[in-house]
C-alpha cells in the first residue's frame, strides 16, 4: 500500500509542476528580431506596409499555397485588413488590421480565430543606417492567459522568433534582389 501510495503522490506532482511553475512565469512577453537591408528606409517601408506583399516573404502566408489572404480597405493605409481562412490548422483563420503608420513605424493588430482564438500585436520598426541601408525590425507582443503562459513563453517565443528572423532574411532577398 505505500508503494501505491508514493507512486499516486509522484504522479499528482508531477501533473502539478507544470501549473505551479506557470503562476511564476510572465503573462506578456515580446519578441524582436532584427535585419539590416541595403536599400533605403522609405524602400523598406513601402514594402512593408503593403500586406499583400507578405505572400512573397511570410512563412505564415506561404505554407498554405492555397491561401488567398483578402485586404479590406486601401492596402497600407490605418485601417486596412488583410483576412485569412486557410484549411490547413497550423495556419488557421483570422485578421490583421494596420493600427498605425509613420515612415518609421508601423503597428498591426492580430485576431486569431482558429486553431485557437486570440488577440497579439506586431510592429515593424524601421531605422536608416544610410541613405541605402536600413535596420528593420519586427516585434510581437503576446499575452498568454494562465496556464497557457507557461507553454506560451518555453515554445510560443521561440517558434515566433524563428518565423520572424526568416521573414526579415526573405524580405532582405527580395529588396536585395538576391
Amino acid at each position: 500500500m505505500k508503494l501505491w501510495k508514493k507512486i499516486v503522490i509522484v504522479i499528482v506532482c508531477i501533473i502539478l509542476l507544470p501549473f505551479i511553475v506557470a503562476i511564476f512565469i510572465p503573462r506578456t512577453y515580446t519578441v524582436a528580431v532584427s535585419e539590416t537591408i541595403n536599400k533605403s528606409q522609405q524602400e523598406v517601408y513601402d514594402y512593408i506596409r503593403l500586406l499583400d506583399n507578405q505572400k512573397n516573404y511570410s512563412i505564415w502566408v506561404m505554407e498554405d499555397p492555397n491561401l488567398n489572404p483578402q485586404i479590406v480597405g486601401t492596402d497600407g493605409t490605418v485601417g486596412a485588413i488583410q483576412k485569412w481562412n486557410s484549411k490547413l490548422e497550423d495556419v488557421g483563420e483570422g485578421e490583421q488590421e494596420i493600427t498605425a503608420l509613420s515612415p518609421e513605424r508601423m503597428d498591426v493588430d492580430l485576431r486569431f480565430k482558429r486553431p485557437f482564438e486570440g488577440d497579439a500585436k506586431a510592429a515593424y520598426l524601421f531605422k536608416a543606417v544610410s541613405d541605402s541601408q536600413t535596420v528593420i525590425t519586427a516585434e510581437f507582443y503576446s499575452n498568454s492567459p494562465y496556464p497557457f503562459n507557461l507553454p506560451a513563453y518555453l515554445f510560443g517565443k521561440k517558434m515566433i522568433a524563428e518565423a520572424q528572423t526568416t521573414n526579415l532574411q526573405n524580405v532582405k532577398r527580395i529588396l536585395e534582389g538576391r
